[in-house]
């Protein structure tokens, strides 16, 4: 069994993580300063929370637009260029007398770059890696998320306290240019996983030969729709308990760094596989117990249990992996990455919205309710996939696939069984994208 020490023997993974969180932490202790700096200007909650969701929303434009590109630019450059940009556009977010819309303006333009980071970021990372250890090393760059997460508010908070919000967005500038030179100088120059040029249209052409697939289409579904749906229940902290928020934050990012390390690490791939949708399913089921409005003391340890389905993800983009053509896998992980992020921003609205009406309680346990039933819907669709020596297929292939060769095979029984199973390894291998 691999641990965690196997993808640091590849030479490129560490410098990789690390300009992973430098951009965290610049897009952490940013995004606070940016809401506190809007909030102090404004005074609108409104424009506060778009000031820190209104970026994750916009990644849909740069998912519809600019994906194509992931698989398309020499990794390295397009990384230092990124994060460049990030730092020269929270640089300019500081500038006094700036007016709020074009403070939005640049905002919304970083969020639609981003769609392209994580793309460019994760591909590079599955080229890096061989498909074992894919899922071993994005569970380290998930734990090294919550933590720069956790670390990142605090220090924010601090930095916003001592130096002013316009102080900490030039922390932030800095923390992204960071990123920028570790990219640099620590990542090797690569060519691009795919020929040809980005464009729109091929943005458009490579989602939608991605979403045809029924298959990856119910795991896209199954990475976005029950993850928003939960982030909205978390959105609501502030407004079920003020004084109590930052601990059930705490609480919900040690539980999502427990089920990362236990499924990334302990869990042999046979298995990794069946468990999808219960760990969907225990992301959700906690949460019905905000229903009856509980105390600190039972909030506590259901928002603990609850973050241990997070770690879902890891399966998910393993099988979506396996779904997916090499020169797409680029392509294929930004589209995860910025449908997750854009849908945690609609479930945080869904949620409020929902609240506003009831309470925060009744709307965190509805939310739950439909997150549960969502990933029940999508469960048929999710079954493990045929089995290997290895546990998995090597090129995806479906049970849908299959059952036409099937029925072939029953129909013609005076054709050799040789024959038949190598017109399977062709259908299959034709089928793959």
């Amino acid at each position: 069994m691999q641990t965690y020490r196997d993808p640091f023997r590849t030479r490129e993974f560490t410098p990789l993580l690390l300009t992973s969180a430098g951009q965290g932490a610049g897009q952490t202790v940013s995004g606070l300063a940016l809401g506190t700096l809007i909030h102090s200007g404004t005074g609108s909650p409104l424009l506060t929370a778009l000031a820190m969701f209104g970026p994750s929303l916009a990644q849909v434009i740069g998912a519809t637009t600019l994906l194509s590109a992931a698989d398309r630019l020499p990794p390295r450059a397009a990384l230092t260029g990124l994060s460049l940009l990030f730092g020269l556009g929270t640089a300019a977010q500081s500038l006094p007398g700036l007016p709020v819309p074009a403070v939005f303006a640049i905002a919304l333009a970083l969020g639609v770059a981003s769609a392209l980071g994580g793309g460019v970021r994760y591909g590079l990372l599955n080229e890096l890696l061989t498909k074992d250890g894919y899922l071993l090393g994005r569970s380290l760059f998930n734990m090294s998320a919550g933590a720069v997460q956790i670390c990142g508010f605090a220090v924010g908070g601090v930095l916003v306290a001592a130096l002013s919000a316009r102080g900490a967005l030039l922390v932030g500038s800095a923390l992204y240019c960071s990123a920028a030179a570790v990219a640099r100088f620590g990542l090797a120059r690569r060519a691009p996983r795919a020929a040809g040029r980005p464009s729109v249209g091929e943005t458009w052409r490579n989602n939608a030969r991605l979403w045809s697939s029924r298959p990856r289409r119910h795991v896209y579904l199954a990475l976005w729709v029950p993850n928003g749906l939960i982030v909205g229940c978390e959105s609501l902290y502030v407004s079920y308990t003020p004084r109590n928020a930052g601990v059930l934050f705490a609480c919900g990012a040690f539980g999502m760094l427990v089920g990362d390390v236990l499924v990334g690490r302990f869990v042999p791939r046979r298995w990794r596989q069946r468990l999808g949708v219960p760990l969907c399913l225990l992301l959700a089921a906690p949460y019905l117990v905000f229903a009856l409005r509980p105390p600190l003391a039972v909030a506590v340890p259901a928002v603990v249990v609850a973050g241990l389905g997070y770690a879902a993800s890891l399966p998910l983009q393993e099988r979506l992996m396996f779904l997916t053509p090499e020169k797409l896998s680029g392509h294929a992980l930004g589209l995860h990455s910025s449908g997750m992020l854009a849908l945690q921003g609609v479930g945080a609205a869904l949620a409020g919205a929902v609240a506003q009406f009831t309470s925060p309680s009744l709307a965190m346990a509805a939310t739950a309710a439909v997150s549960a039933a969502v990933t029940l819907a999508l469960a048929p669709g999710l079954r493990p996939l045929p089995h290997t020596q290895h546990g998995l297929p090597p090129h995806g292939p479906t049970a849908r696939w299959r059952k036409p060769l099937r029925l072939r095979q029953r129909s013609l029984p005076h054709r050799p069984a040789r024959l038949h199973a190598g017109q399977a390894r062709h259908a299959v291998t034709d089928r793959r994208g």
